[in-house]
């Protein structure tokens, strides 16, 4: 039961609160800058006019913004505080004169910003819209146009508008001022007549303005003349000095650039005589040092050609002397060798018949002395014999010797000349030919030390062998 209470009373309150809202949104109004809110009802309010006096008025205003109001006691109109623009044109006006013209004018009008001016505007055209302002303006001003085009002749008018539109500005503000309107500005647009009177008032002025240019075409042309042929004077005078200063100068810049000219073709003989001079002096050095590449290339051959004759002398010692010493001395001690054998044989061979002559005499004993006498003149035979045999020996071991020097000479030329074999490139110093001749010629100089080589080696004389058989 409580709760049901209590969601009544929210539910009231709430449907309170929005209706509040509602109609507090419903009664809020709001107007633009250019709009004066004019709210009626709702009391008296008291209100300063421009003389200083106070009054009473059963209205309020809001000029621009928004305010609330009761919905009780108030309504709210709106009045524009825009400017508008009022065209006049009048029918046909009779000036001083007595001529009939036609004047056409634009002002431009509004409702005055301050609260008295409002207030007076709200009184004369509330409810009644902007159509009701331009009308009474219109024919407010049209008034006072008229009034100004019988005061004045058409020449006036159509010479001194500026004085017109004062004076007709001057005589339509109080009028609007007392209806709360402000003027903002007036202007004579045109005027005109149905009878030509403007178009024969202008017709003198025509002419003479036509005349007057007539004469001042005539004296403008005149004096277009005499100034062009005085200019034209002065030109040619100009013209010549002109020309004469351009000859002169013309003159000096041919003497400056010959002078110019000169200077540099003296530099130019310079440097290109120091090109020379430079030029042959690289040339001269360029020799210098191609002269001295050669030297250096001919004394580095020199060199490579005692470095391979030092090569080729060490090679040969390498493989010439010292395999013939090497064989020299594995011939003696085979020889040695020989010998000693053939005498240990010899000596064995004369001991067993020396112990088999004593075995023999000793069987034999009885045999008599022949028997030992016939030994011992065997083992004189065969120690005869094995003396022979052993010079025998010697003999052979001398001619086998020098047979195998002979055997192994043309392979000691071969190997002189091997390493001239695996040279890539020989560069000769001096003569080619001279030079080809110069390395056979060492070759078989070589080649020619061979039997002294061996006569030193193994005491062999090839030469007096060869040159016994020879014989």
């Amino acid at each position: 039961m409580d709760t049901t209470l209590l969601l009544i009373i929210i539910g009231a309150a709430v449907v309170l609160i929005g209706g509040m809202v509602f109609i507090y949104a419903k009664n809020y109004h709001n107007v633009g800058p250019n709009e004066v809110l004019i709210i009626a009802g709702g009391g008296k309010h008291w209100v300063t006019q421009a003389d200083g006096t106070r009054v009473q008025v059963g209205y309020r205003m809001q000029i621009g913004g928004g305010t609330f109001l009761n919905p009780f006691t108030e309504n709210a109109q709106t009045l524009p505080l825009e400017t508008y623009t009022i065209n006049i044109k009048t029918p046909e006006v009779l000036t001083r004169e007595g001529v009939h013209i036609i004047a056409e004018a634009s002002a431009q009008v509004k409702v005055a910003s301050n609260e008295d001016a409002i207030r007076k505007a709200a009184e004369q055209f509330l409810g009644r819209g902007a159509s009701a302002i331009k009308e009474v303006t219109e024919n407010i001003i049209e008034g006072y146009v008229r009034s100004a085009l019988g005061a004045l002749s058409v020449e006036e008018v159509y010479q001194k508008r500026d004085e017109f539109n004062k004076k007709v500005r001057n005589s339509a503000v109080a009028d609007l001022e007392r209806m709360g309107l402000e003027l903002l500005a007036f202007n004579l647009r045109d005027i005109s007549d149905t009878q030509g009177y403007l178009k024969a008032l202008g017709q003198p002025r025509i002419a003479e303005v036509k005349r007057d240019a007539a004469i001042a075409q005539a004296e403008t042309d005149k004096e277009t003349v005499i100034k062009t042929a005085i200019a034209q004077k002065e030109g040619d005078i100009v013209r010549f000095q002109v020309e004469a200063e351009l000859a002169s100068a013309s003159r000096d810049f041919e003497l400056q650039r010959a002078g110019f000219q000169a200077e540099i073709n003296k530099q130019k003989a310079e440097a290109d005589m120091m090109y020379e001079i430079e030029r042959n002096r690289l040339a001269t050095e360029l020799k210098k040092a191609e002269y001295e590449t050669r030297i250096v290339e001919k004394t580095s051959a020199i060199k490579v050609e005692k470095l391979e004759i030092e090569r080729r002398e060490l090679e040969l010692e390498s493989s010439v002397k010292k395999p013939a010493a090497a064989r020299k001395y594995q011939i003696e001690a085979e020889a040695e060798a020989d010998k000693v054998r053939v005498v240990l044989e010899a000596e064995g061979k004369a001991e067993a018949h020396k112990l088999e002559g004593a075995a023999g005499v000793e069987v034999k004993r009885a045999e008599g002395i022949s028997r030992i006498e016939y030994t011992r003149n065997l083992g004189k035979a065969e120690a005869d014999a094995m003396t022979a045999k052993a010079e025998a020996y010697k003999g052979y071991n001398e001619a086998a010797t020098a047979q195998m020097f002979l055997e192994k000479l043309p392979e000691l030329a071969r190997a002189v000349a091997e390493p001239l074999s695996k040279v890539d490139k020989i560069i000769m110093v001096g003569n080619g030919a001279d030079g080809a001749s110069k390395l056979t010629g060492q070759v078989a100089s070589v080649l020619a030390q061979m039997p002294d080589v061996v006569e030193a080696i193994s005491g062999i004389d090839l030469k007096k062998m060869l040159g016994g058989k020879k014989e």
